[in-house]
């Protein structure tokens, strides 16, 4: 038994942001039954999850949604020692979280982001998600390529990231 098959989600982050990372990244990521390759040839799962994936397997939804979990708890702890200020902080947790989910968390916490919600700008730390300081878009790229869905996803965690402040 793992680690964190004894932990939870809600556990972790609290209820209010897991109940929005639960909302938010399957519509991100989409929800595929199968194992499978995305648009830039890596073997992912379910709900974006590229953790033990059998190209051509079916997965249940029950599988998917345990997958799912696993994988956020994997992402959000690292996203909570290298950014704690966010802790109990709904909306900026769960973009982070989300972003970090996608990125991986070495980017994340490596991040422009990162360091901006470590000095305590918020709102500068959500636009670096998908804009730099020069105002070009950022993290929208993969495999050497914009792709629309990661670009309306960035836009999506920003906006989220700035509820509230």
């Amino acid at each position: 038994m793992t680690n964190t098959s004894r932990k939870t989600l809600v556990g972790v982050v609290g209820a209010a942001t897991a109940a929005l990372l639960f909302s938010i990244v399957p519509q991100f990521e989409g929800v595929v039954l199968r194992g499978y390759l995305d648009p830039v040839g890596i073997p992912t799962k379910c709900m974006g999850d590229t953790h033990d994936v059998v190209v051509g397997k079916a997965y249940s939804d029950a599988e998917c949604r345990e997958s799912l979990e696993t994988q956020l708890i994997v992402h959000a702890e690292p996203v909570l020692k290298c950014t704690p200020g966010l802790k109990g902080r709904v909306y900026q947790l769960g973009a982070a979280v989300s972003f970090a989910y996608n990125i991986g968390t070495a980017a994340y916490c490596g991040s422009t982001t990162a360091r901006r919600f470590n000095a305590g700008d918020y709102r500068g730390a959500c636009k670096a998600m998908n804009e730099s300081d020069s105002g070009k878009a950022q993290w929208v790229t993969s495999g050497g390529r914009v792709l629309p869905g990661l670009v309306k996803r960035r836009a999506n965690e920003r906006a989220i990231c700035e509820v509230g402040l």
